[in-house]
């Protein structure tokens, strides 16, 4: 299991295109991948779930992978953050 957090730079929070590009990239994985912030549970492959969690700006974010190709998948959605959000 991979758990990092990652803090929201972006001003207007993880809105549709952000989210878009997150799903598309956890979708690559075999892993469970899910974001965690303010004691809700989301899973990163479906983009409902993902807006449902209204993640704003400053907004700390906790991901957890897990499963066979947790490592890579880890390194990918750690640089999906830091380019778009």
């Amino acid at each position: 299991m991979k758990i990092f957090t990652y803090t929201i730079k972006d001003a207007k929070g993880i809105h549709a295109r952000p989210a878009a590009i997150l799903v598309r990239e956890a979708k690559k994985f075999n892993s469970t991948i899910n974001i965690t912030t303010n004691d809700k549970i989301g899973d990163l492959k479906r983009i409902f779930s993902v807006m449902s969690l209204g993640v704003t700006v400053g907004t700390t974010i906790t991901i957890t992978l897990e499963g066979d190709d947790e490592e890579p998948g880890f390194l990918a959605i750690k640089n999906c953050l830091e380019i778009n959000l």
